[in-house]
């Protein structure tokens, strides 16, 4: 394999000998000069005729007429410019050496340490390289953050209390009695207990209405709360502020509102009290339908169930405005806003609404 280095002498010696060609060709071109201005001022009588013509030309009419009085000058002149084309080509080759050495060791020179523009050129190229890799995490990271940006969501202390309301719904006693209605603890209708909560208390088990009286989660009266956890098997005496307290007897409260409760009255005899299905307008209101279902001795209760989204919601309101004492249709329409997006903490609606919480209880 032919290195670097050699083709460099190579082509140094290429060069060399294009250069010593091209010295002789202009030797060549003097000399002929020179004879064609001798022979013009030998022969002037030839005028305008003539000038301006190659020497070569000249040569050969010269040559035709017999003219050869000066061929043995021609061939010392030949003989000359071979002497001197020789003593060139001998000048050349001593120096040759020298500067194919001299090329050569340039050559090795950039072969190991390379050209200094290169190497700014490749400084330039890790310059370029690291900024582009900085940029690319800096997308990334920002990538990141928009991607893992929590969005709105529901104030922390509802999770708190959807733990207490798991806790709270354990007890079998929660449902109406004798209807067994339990819209309040019931899997897909649950969150009525900690959107009730919300709005009257913010979710804080140590809420108090200065105005009111009340405290805690419930909107009732210690002793109203008191008499409820009688029928829930509670603990005595009721605590308002246990937040696992007030919500089962919320949940019991809820339960009677919407399907009736018959208790025993002052002469011993059931005493029924209807709920809020016990009214046929109601029922259509909630099911679609207004056909309800009497027994003796039970409330009245709609004949079909109340599935829809839309009745659910319009059942919470409904129970919200006899559950919390002096609310109102805006308080009962926030209500049934909320409980349609327990899984959309982003609504607008909810948005608004949760700006409004710092004093749920007294709208």
């Amino acid at each position: 394999m032919i290195t670097t280095s050699k083709k460099i002498e190579n082509f140094i010696e290429d060069s060399d000998e294009w250069y010593s060609d091209l010295e002789l060709k202009v030797l060549d071109l003097e000399k002929e000069l020179t004879e064609w201005r001798e022979s013009r001022t030998r022969d002037p009588g030839r005028g305008s005729e003539g000038y301006g013509s190659p020497p070569r030309r000249e040569r050969e009419m010269l040559r035709a007429r017999g003219n050869v009085q000066h061929e043995p000058r021609r061939s010392a002149d030949r003989a000359g410019r071979s002497a001197q084309r020789a003593r060139g080509s001998a000048d050349r080759a001593r120096g040759s050496a020298p500067r194919a050495r001299g090329s050569a060791e340039r050559a090795q020179v950039l072969i190991e340490r390379g050209r200094r523009t290169a190497r700014r050129r490749g400084a330039g190229r890790g310059r370029m390289i690291g900024i582009a890799s900085a940029a690319v995490l800096v997308v990334l990271v920002i990538g990141a953050m928009v991607v893992l940006r929590k969005g709105p969501s529901w104030p922390p202390s509802v999770a708190t209390v959807k733990t207490e309301i798991i806790t709270a719904c354990q007890n079998p006693n929660v449902v109406s009695e004798p209807s067994q209605v339990n819209f309040a603890c019931d899997t897909g209708t649950s969150q009525i207990l900690w959107v009730f909560a919300l709005m009257t208390s913010n979710n804080d088990p140590g809420y108090v209405d200065a105005k009111t009286g009340r405290k805690g989660l419930e909107p009732i009266t210690p002793a109203q709360g008191g008499q409820i956890a009688w029928s829930l098997n509670l603990h005595h005496p009721y605590n308002p502020f246990s937040p696992v307290d007030s919500l089962e007897v919320a949940a019991r409260a809820i339960n009677n509102i919407i399907g009736g409760a018959t208790l025993t009255g002052a002469n011993g005899r059931p005493a029924v009290q209807p709920g809020l299905e016990s009214k046929p307008e109601n029922c259509a209101r909630y099911t679609g339908s207004a056909a309800i279902i009497s027994r003796a001795g039970f409330p009245s209760r709609c004949a079909s169930p109340v599935s829809t989204r839309e009745g659910q919601a319009a059942l919470a309101a409904d129970v919200y405005q006899r559950w919390m004492p002096g609310a109102g249709p805006v308080a009962a329409q926030n209500v049934s806003v909320l409980f349609q997006n327990a899984g959309n903490p982003g609504d607008p609606q909810v948005q608004a609404i949760l700006k409004t919480l710092p004093n749920p209880g007294r709208q």
